[in-house]
């Protein structure tokens, strides 16, 4: 009879062993190409993104659109292509322009959604779905901050985008919201429900405001400041009012941060260049 013959235990071992340093070698490059193909696609969102802001203003009278209407009297319901939406933050009013509708049923009444639109969310951060803590922040504070002043005027609205100079000024970008203020060690996780909580990544992440501040300027929430979101490998999507997309360290852009990871506000090699719509370092508007 013929002897049966198996591997030997050494030899599955070894076979084990080889299969162990080539899932080692290859894991870390596969993981790679996956944060790389995230960020592509984050930057083929802003970039439709850019190409919504710049349609709507074409709609309305070459006006930016605002972060967020200003509680106004009447119903402050708002056409965001797909029905009407209880003061519309910026991204969910692209929608009328391009077709990226952020909800399938725009709500009528003052509560935080969830966007359902993948076109208007970070592969990157997946979980950031509320409209309020959102992946991407706009730069309202120079573009359009429809917050309204004790004697009732807005803050910054409207701006003309044809006295822009688009192609070097940022539309949005990904956004840590009022996280930013804080050290990276004490943030805490963001929190999808559009809950407020000042120190949790992404929280008021649908604004962000400029590198640098002035005691004079708005603030994203409660006094506290907005900054990028540096999510891609240490660098942030920036889309421009040319709808291009730049792939940036928060440094390129203009910001300053502590060791401890805190943005700082008022530094004085900070810069509002890429933000101001004008080329130059200047002040953002006063609140």
């Amino acid at each position: 009879m013929p002897r049966k013959t198996g591997f030997t235990l050494i030899e599955l071992l070894v076979v084990v062993a080889i299969i162990s340093l080539l899932l080692a070698i290859l894991l870390p490059s596969l993981t790679q190409a996956q944060r790389a193909a995230r960020a592509v696609k984050c930057a083929s969102n802003l970039r439709q993104i850019g190409i919504g802001w710049t349609l709507y203003a074409q709609d309305h009278g070459d006006m930016a659109i605002a972060n967020r209407p200003g509680t106004l009297p009447g119903d402050n319901l708002y056409d965001v292509g797909n029905g009407k939406k209880y003061r519309p933050r910026w991204m969910v009013s692209l929608g009328a322009s391009v077709q990226i509708y952020a909800f399938n049923y725009p709500a009528t009444e003052n509560i935080h959604q969830s966007i359902e639109n993948d076109a208007l969310l970070c592969p990157e951060v997946a979980d950031r779905t509320s409209e309020r803590n959102s992946a991407y922040g706009y730069n309202y504070q120079f573009l359009g901050n429809a917050r309204l002043r004790a004697d009732g005027t807005f803050r910054n609205f409207s701006v003309r985008i044809d006295r822009l100079r688009s192609a070097e000024t940022v539309i949005a970008t990904d956004t840590l919201g009022t996280a930013a203020e804080f050290p990276a060690q004490e943030r805490m996780p963001n929190r999808p429900d559009g809950s407020g909580e000042l120190v949790a990544e992404g929280n008021h992440g649908y604004m962000l405001d400029p590198p640098r501040l002035t005691a004079e300027s708005d603030r994203c929430d409660d006094g506290i400041r907005s900054a990028p979101d540096d999510r891609h490998s240490g660098r942030a999507n920036f889309v421009f009012g040319d709808a291009h997309v730049s792939r940036l360290t928060p440094d390129k852009a203009g910001y300053r941060r502590a060791g401890d990871g805190r943005y700082l506000i008022d530094d004085r090699d900070s810069s509002n260049r890429l933000f101001s719509g004008s080329g130059r370092d200047d002040d953002p508007p006063r609140k």
